[in-house]
């Protein structure tokens, strides 16, 4: 097997946010002294075995990959010498998970090198001036945002399953891989119902028992529009106050990329442009 001391080794992860995998692989290669430098970290797309675009070392290094790609349970079941554990507090462990759920296609070796260094000067842990660290709390924060959004902008359309059962579906476009962190609360809020978001890069299913992981999809595969769309925007016009109106603030929390697929949307321009003279006829009233 591929020794983690020659030029270099590849890390495969089952996914693009497989922070298990990675923190597997990471104690693994910790413990035998692997360099960050010496390690590359590619994954595959959700039930795809072919390499994402994104892998930088699938074809211009020098000499052939085969052989040298390992799993994280390829690493396990090597032999490897006493040390000691490296141990993260829980907000570091959460941050390094978001992070890694970032599109930024360094973002494993760049978590890498900070447990590196940790292991090597403990007191880093101490330091939220680092530059690695600061880093990592920038990615991380920017997939907690967009799980926020997500939380706040999916919209369910209701649909049949192959089943023949009713099912809900919503389709959504992230920049990040936060869908499987943001699922569960999803699956907490609706329990009792069928459901699946759909996003491009993969999509979550929830069978009423517990969660599947599928494949992308596109937007067409989504359900369209019917009845309770246009109840709903009724309901969204009605309740509009044009005297509350703070346009900035609005796009700070609904930022214009997500409009597209908000059902409301189509009604946000018509609302603020009419909202001035709205508040002046109820003022005059």
């Amino acid at each position: 097997m591929t020794s983690v001391h020659d030029d270099y080794v590849i890390v495969e992860l089952s996914q693009p946010d497989d922070f298990d995998g990675f923190r597997q692989a990471a104690r693994v290669l910790l413990a035998l002294g692997a360099e960050p430098e010496a390690v590359r970290w590619r994954w595959c797309q959700p039930l795809d075995s072919q390499m994402q675009a994104q892998d930088l070392f699938a074809s211009d290094e020098v000499g052939s990959l085969a052989g040298r790609a390992l799993t994280p349970d390829d690493l396990e079941v090597l032999p490897l010498p006493p040390s000691a554990p490296l141990r993260l507090g829980k907000h570091q462990l959460s941050t390094l998970r978001l992070a890694c759920s970032h599109c930024d296609a360094g973002r494993y070796a760049l978590c890498f090198r900070w447990l590196h260094r940790l292991q090597r000067q403990p007191l880093l842990r101490h330091d939220a001036l680092d530059a690695d660290w600061r880093q990592i709390e920038r990615l991380a924060k920017a997939v907690g945002r967009e799980i926020h959004k997500m939380h706040a902008f999916v919209r369910f359309r209701p649909a049949t399953a192959p089943d023949g059962e009713p099912m809900q579906i919503a389709w959504f476009e992230p920049e990040h891989h936060g869908l499987r962190a943001a699922s569960g609360f999803f699956r907490r809020r609706f329990p009792n119902m069928r459901w699946a978001i759909l996003t491009p890069q993969c999509s979550v299913i929830w069978d009423l028992q517990q969660l599947h992981l599928a494949a992308g999809c596109t937007a067409d595969q989504a359900p369209a529009a019917d009845a309770g769309e246009a109840l709903w925007l009724a309901y969204y016009r009605a309740t509009f106050n044009p005297a509350r109106l703070k346009e900035q603030a609005m796009q700070r929390e609904m930022p214009r990329r997500y409009w597209k697929n908000l059902p409301e949307a189509t009604l946000i321009s018509e609302l603020i442009g009419s909202a001035r003279s709205r508040t002046q006829r109820m003022l005059q009233a």
